[in-house]
């Protein structure tokens, strides 16, 4: 794969270990190459390296597997995920999943990733949808828009919401970057 090709969430192999890119940056000095400037996480270890690479370099990509499984349970130091065809449970170790923890909700079907045949991450829906279980009151003298107020949802998560959210409604979160989408009607 050439260096030109690297996104955020590209998968590549790096001293035969798997990494996957967590921030990506093209900057373009006055003079000379361009440089390819990414933080990249090793997907077994969870060690989050910088690394900058010139344009024109060739990288190896990572013969990562994903495989569709059903989120079951966590244990606090593991996640376990069931295979809906063969169901057969894999156990993902706390670090690898990291902040995605927020949005695994029971019976969630998500991507596990396999590197030679071993669990090393998981990849999850663009969005999910959650039940407010916490807010804040919306101050009536708040009525410009833009307004926002702290949340809790149902995964112990919170987030910034519209003012017109109340507890007990339904809304959807960006699993990306962890933001409040709309509310969805029950």
């Amino acid at each position: 794969m050439d260096v030109s090709d690297l996104r955020k969430n590209a998968k590549l192999q790096i001293d035969g270990h798997p990494y996957v890119v967590v921030d990506f940056q093209f900057v373009k000095p006055g003079k000379g190459q361009g440089l390819y400037k990414c933080k990249i996480k090793n997907m077994i270890t969870g060690s989050v390296l910088d690394r900058t690479w010139r344009s024109g370099e060739k990288l190896e990509a990572a013969n990562v597997e994903s495989r569709k499984m059903q989120y079951l349970f966590s244990t606090g130091e593991a996640f376990a995920f069931m295979d809906n065809q063969t169901y057969e449970q894999v156990e993902l170790a706390a670090d690898l999943i990291g902040d995605d923890a927020r949005f695994l909700l029971d019976n969630l079907e998500c991507d596990v990733l396999f590197f030679n045949d071993r669990p090393v991450g998981v990849s999850l829906p663009s969005h999910i949808v959650v039940e407010v279980i916490e807010a804040e009151p919306g101050v009536k003298a708040d009525n410009a828009t833009g307004m926002t107020k702290g949340a809790t949802v149902s995964t112990g998560y919170n987030l910034q919401v519209p003012l017109f959210i109340k507890v007990g409604e339904r809304i959807k979160i960006d699993t990306r970057t962890g933001d409040y989408i709309e509310r969805v009607n029950n």
